[in-house]
């Protein structure tokens, strides 16, 4: 099916200009298919052909100017136009197919009551999925949606709807908007309702979550209140549409999304089960993020894909700044952020598939390439970016730059070069150069710094070609107590450096640089600072200083620098001291899923799990005063991912509780089933009791990931049955159902499926679209098989140019991920 090429797209857009859609919809007319009418009032500047996007089941109907037009003229899913100079009217009438993976209109069927909802998710080019439609980000029009849905059901959209009567529903006109924004969600939602600043605000959740989302209400409703205002407070631009609606939806593919007056979350953010305040905070930022979309992405919107960074880094950066500064709620953002968002980003830019924040328009030569370009970089790296332009800029001048980019492009659209048009505006730095350093390069630079004794001076090295404002930490031992260090001093310094920096007294115990975590940039540690660093690292008094030194301990691990047992033996000396819990998880994280599960040989893995089980033994320990429930959680979680002493899981769950607490809650009782699953110490009718106990969406996918993951020969022929012959598995249940079936502790039962996974890999990809083809190569992909045999495998399937782009770009970076495996083991 082809998809749409940016030369096509500005063809197109020097030929149209498209005024409005009228959308129909009708949700009566089964399960399998809704009925679709789409009227576009649209202007040719010229006479020529072009083309409009719809992807039916049924085309019943096309009508240009009251003309009728062959519906089998429609080839894939475009339906040539042949139109004069002047003013037109397109009618397009058509059955179109629901989905169950996510994109387009997505049905879903909840298991605990037998309710159903449907939602749109028509990002890039899935709109044609749902109405027919000029789908290019830089045609935005006025869009006018009715629908008509079951008895029950309430209706959501980008605008105000109301209920007419006889289940038809109409919302409210939009402003100008591209297509891709367009939403509705139609089910029997659980709704609260409230209003703020003169404009209703709405949360939604699925009725057999409503105990969960009241629970929560208020917190969101602040949340979301505070950021509202705060927005408020540094752009000129008020809040750009006529309501605020959030829902939390069943089965979605990525975090949340934009949708203007209709934000779409996944619905795993109402939580079910007792979650830390790090996921609390988790949610907010994604709450801030979306909403800065409202502006960046909805009100001024990209004219291509190959701005998409513009969006997303921006919200990035705003939606962790904004909870930072509207909230007391939670703790310092920023932490999280270089913990667990900057490594997904220095991750990806190391990867053979990296691209520049802000790729040359040549690299996004169309739709498909654009997808791929959603990753730690356009997020997380972009973000860094920014932040750093904030710090070298300062707030005030970033803030009038941005808010004339509002101003200037506003229901409009906008490219790289107005951006730092804008931003270069408010300032006399030289934004454009800066855009050229950091925008348009890739790679993460690498600084270490270098102490001379002798002259007791500071120099700052780089590897890269980046310019950064760096704070640099210098740190003494503190003389009352060998475990702590204490700030000496704190040094603004500019890489690369005119000359070195003078430290005055005794050589530092310890010299950081980006104390802070202001810039974008791989750390390294000089020989005496990485040996007190190891010694003592939870003595350093700044959380957000010990996450730099330990984001500097990974990237060692990953670059062959260090030894994972090193790692893990600073984990196990230091994580029982310490006071952050992003840290906590975040080291915890690493140790299990990259080291213990690949960095160590099979014949080293029991030690490393038994090293981070008596680890997550000691935390358990540490928090059996109630002290710190968050750490407790995380500690009984990790402890049942590594341990194997399937007596004390069995234990548990026969107590309905950990000793001391935690009591197990749903998600706590899958993960120990799915634990014990691995160990060989369950089987189906505890299983099928457990689903018994908890036959929702969530239990469900726990059933799916506990099955695939029972050690036997049927049990994982039928696991890689669902997965890539029935084509039955809506998206989430074929991730869980991934997440189980390959496990390191049953590498010879499954070594027969590794080269399979190729070839079937590649066929579902082509059957079933993107989104399941990016879960298979995600989730599916036999990431423990840490071996030469396996990469020359790999590189054989990868040679094929027949891939989805989709897969294609996953298997890229898994088998990039493959190789610096076998090179860290070789250390």
């Amino acid at each position: 099916m082809p998809v749409l090429t940016r030369d096509e797209a500005q063809t197109r857009a020097r030929l149209l200009d498209v005024h409005r859609y009228t959308v129909g919809l009708d949700l009566t007319t089964g399960e399998e298919t809704f009925d679709s009418t789409t009227v576009i009032h649209f202007t040719a500047r010229t006479g020529g052909t072009t083309f409009v996007e719809l992807k039916p089941a049924t085309l019943r109907s096309v009508t240009l100017d009251g003309a009728h037009l062959d519906p089998e003229t429609l080839a894939d899913n475009r339906l040539p136009l042949t139109l004069t100079e002047g003013e037109h009217t397109l009618r397009v009438d058509a059955a179109m197919r629901y989905s169950r993976t996510g994109e387009g209109m997505h049905r879903f069927t909840d298991p605990s009551d037998g309710e159903t909802y449907v939602y749109t998710q028509l990002f890039m080019e899935d709109v044609q999925r749902v109405f027919a439609a000029f789908d290019q980000p830089d045609l935005k029009a006025v869009f006018d949606v009715s629908v008509t849905a079951p008895d029950r059901w309430t209706v959501l959209a980008n605008g105000v709807t109301t209920h007419q009567g006889d289940g038809r529903w109409q919302a409210a006109p939009t402003p100008l908007i591209s297509t891709y924004l367009v939403a509705v969600a139609a089910g029997p939602w659980h709704s609260v309702r409230t209003e703020h600043a003169g404009l209703p605000f709405g949360i939604h959740c699925r009725r057999s979550l409503a105990p969960y989302l009241d629970a929560d209400a208020d917190e969101i409703l602040d949340v979301t209140r505070q950021c509202f205002d705060r927005y408020h407070e540094k752009f000129d631009e008020p809040y750009p549409f006529d309501s605020y609606d959030q829902a939390f939806v069943p089965e979605f593919n990525a975090g949340a999304m934009e949708n203007p007056g209709l934000v779409t979350f996944r619905d795993e953010f109402v939580y079910r089960s007792a979650v830390t305040v790090t996921e609390r905070q988790t949610r907010a930022m994604v709450i801030a993020h979306e909403m800065a979309h409202m502006w960046f992405g909805d009100l001024v919107t990209l004219k291509w894909w190959d701005d998409i960074w513009l969006n997303e880094s921006f919200a990035e950066y705003m939606g962790y700044q904004i909870i930072n500064e509207a909230t007391s709620r939670f703790p310092d953002t920023w932490i999280d952020f270089g913990v667990a968002r900057k490594a997904w980003g220095y991750d990806a830019d190391q990867r053979p598939s990296t691209h520049p924040v802000a790729p040359d328009p040549e690299a996004v030569p169309d739709t498909a390439s654009a997808m791929l370009n959603f990753d730690g970089i356009s997020y997380a790296k972009g973000a860094s970016a920014l932040r750093q332009l904030v710090a070298w800029l300062g707030e005030k001048d970033f803030l009038a730059g941005i808010n004339t980019h509002f101003t200037r492009h506003k229901f409009a659209n906008a490219t790289l070069a107005d951006f730092i048009d804008n931003l270069a505006s408010a300032t006399d730095r030289d934004v454009h150069t800066w855009a050229e350093a950091w925008l348009r390069t890739t790679g993460v630079d690498t600084l270490a710094p270098a102490y001379d004794r002798t002259t007791g001076t500071l120099t700052v090295t780089r590897t890269g070609s980046r310019p950064h404002r760096i704070t640099a930490g210098v740190y003494d031992q503190d003389l009352g107590d060998t475990r702590r260090l204490v700030l000496r001093d704190r040094l603004e310094i500019d890489v690369p450096q005119t000359a070195p920096v003078n430290l005055p007294g005794p050589r530092p115990a310890l010299v950081v640089l980006n104390d802070g975590d202001h810039t974008y940039a791989k750390i390294r540690l000089d020989e005496h600072s990485e040996e007190r660093a190891l010694r003592t690292l939870s003595g350093i008094p700044d959380p957000l200083t010990r996450a730099v030194v330990w984001n500097a301990l990974r990237d060692m691990v990953r670059d062959g620098e260090l030894e994972p047992v090193t790692y893990l033996e600073t984990a196990r000396a230091h994580l029982p001291e310490e006071k952050d819990l992003a840290i906590v998880q975040g080291v915890l994280g690493f140790a299990s899923a990259h080291i213990a599960d690949r960095y160590v040989t099979a014949e080293d893995r029991p030690a490393a799990l038994a090293l981070i089980t008596d680890l997550t033994r000691d935390l358990i320990r540490r928090t059996e005063d109630g002290s710190d429930p968050g750490l407790r959680l995380t500690a009984v979680r990790h402890y049942i991912d590594t341990t194997e002493r399937d007596g004390t899981l069995h234990g548990w769950l026969d107590e309905g509780g950990v000793p001391g607490g935690p009591e197990l809650d749903p998600e706590l009782r899958w993960r120990i089933l799915a634990r014990l699953a691995v160990l060989g110490a369950t089987d189906e009718t505890a299983i099928a009791a457990e689903l018994d106990r908890d036959p929702s969406a969530t239990g469900q996918e726990g059933a799916a990931r506990c099955r695939a993951a029972l050690p036997t020969a049927e049990a994982k022929a039928a696991a890689w049955e669902r997965m890539f012959t029935s084509d039955d598995l809506s998206n989430y249940l074929f991730t869980a159902t991934a997440q189980g079936f390959w496990q390191p502790e049953q590498a010879e039962l499954v070594r027969e499926y590794v080269p399979r996974f190729y070839p079937d890999a590649t066929a579902l990809a082509d059957r079933r679209g993107p989104a399941i083809a990016e879960a298979a190569g995600r989730h599916a992909f036999p990431a423990h098989a840490v071996d030469a045999a396996h990469l020359r495998l790999a590189e054989q399937h990868l040679a094929a140019d027949d891939l989805l782009p989709a897969l294609r770009r996953k298997l890229i970076d898994q088998i990039d991920d493959l190789r610096r495996a076998l090179a860290v083991r070789k250390v």
